[in-house]
């Protein structure tokens, strides 16, 4: 890697391809050689780590899928060590950590302190709880973004985003969209909220019915309030700068007028991956509930990113998506390579239960 302290470039001449990323301002561009394809993965390791480091949390939502209680476990600095020095040698770009309520591990600081001393970009969302002043100095010191996740009936949320604010430090909000809460989202659209004034984006989060409470009749399917929802965040992207989860990809492609360089569909497992508390690695974080693993504590990072079986089921199923007839199958990849009831384009009324890509 060369460049300036906040710019890092870096080539992969065996891929035919670089990425330069900012790591003041997270501008990231991924750019293949002239006269070659963008790679379907990187092979030297992933860019992006989303890391649990606790599964501590007292808000106990029903729809959280990581089923967070307050007798959740904590990631112990030295195994968040070890990641990230191996995360370092993979060039690892940057780390999105989550929990439970990321904010709340008692070592949260020294978490944020390792990280930089490694070369890297932390980033986390909450739920709010616990941003004392200390964490906060420490977030406008280290971070490169946070997001906090707006939940009915948002009574704690403004006051929230207020803290932040005091420090000067960038907010995004994350809100997720399912057959019920879409009308607030629509609501909002047309609408803007005081409560949203000041924030830097508002993320638009894919429901998935997995976790504590799955709920499938939460799938968001009503095409009507999909195509009304897509038309307003068109009619808003000069209001509220706004943004999406890879898992929205579907709806994305077939309902926004958005330059397909600016978007991409899931890159799980491709370009990144996920760890939990307990350093078990993955390539996405909504496959906690099967065995779809590595154990870090048993094989290196680059090992699992490399070789490990359902690391190559994952790629495989982006590859066979079964959606080569659709226009906008280059974009999307076939929309949730593990979940196909997350799409927003292609439902069938006879579908029953999860049918998790396993193939």
């Amino acid at each position: 890697m060369h460049g300036s302290v906040n710019i890092i470039y870096k080539k992969y001449p065996d891929q035919n391809y670089s990425v330069i990323f900012n790591k003041k301002t997270g501008y990231f561009v991924r750019a293949e050689d002239k006269g070659f394809p963008e790679p379907l993965w990187a092979k030297h390791g992933p860019e992006l780590l989303d890391i649990s480091i606790t599964n501590w949390c007292d808000q106990g939502c029903s729809f959280c899928y990581r089923k967070s209680t307050t007798r959740g476990s904590h990631m112990s600095l030295s195994d968040y060590d070890f990641i990230m020095k191996q995360a370092k040698e993979l060039d690892v770009f940057q780390v999105a950590l989550g929990g439970g309520n990321p904010n709340q591990h008692p070592e949260f600081i020294e978490i944020l302190e390792t990280t930089v001393k490694y070369g890297i970009v932390p980033c986390y969302t909450t739920n709010g709880r616990g941003l004392t002043p200390e964490i906060l100095k420490a977030t406008k010191e280290f971070c490169g973004s946070v997001a906090i996740s707006a939940y009915e009936p948002y009574s704690e949320f403004r006051s929230h985003l207020e803290k932040l604010f005091e420090y000067d430090i960038k907010a995004n909000v994350h809100f997720v969209t399912d057959s019920k809460s879409i009308d607030t989202a629509i609501s909002w659209l047309k609408n803007p909220p005081s409560f949203l004034k000041g924030i830097n984006s508002l993320i638009f989060l894919n429901y998935k019915p997995i976790g504590r409470k799955p709920d499938l009749s939460l799938l968001l399917k009503d095409t009507e309030k999909i195509k009304e929802f897509y038309s307003l965040v068109g009619l808003n992207k000069n209001v509220l700068k706004i943004g999406f989860d890879s898992c929205s990809i579907s709806g994305v492609v077939k309902y926004l007028d958005v330059n397909s360089n600016f978007y991409e569909g899931c890159d799980a497992g491709r370009f990144s991956a996920f760890i939990d508390e307990n350093l078990r690695m993955m390539p996405c974080s909504f496959m906690t509930n099967n065995n779809w693993y590595g154990d870090l504590r048993e094989v290196s990072m680059l090992d699992i990113w490399q070789n490990n079986e359902f690391f190559k089921k994952y790629r495989n199923n982006i590859l066979n998506n079964g959606c080569t007839s659709c226009s906008f199958q280059k974009t999307c990849m076939g929309g949730c390579p593990f979940i196909e009831e997350l799409s927003q384009c292609d439902w069938k009324d006879d579908r029953l239960g999860l049918n998790f890509k396993t193939k």
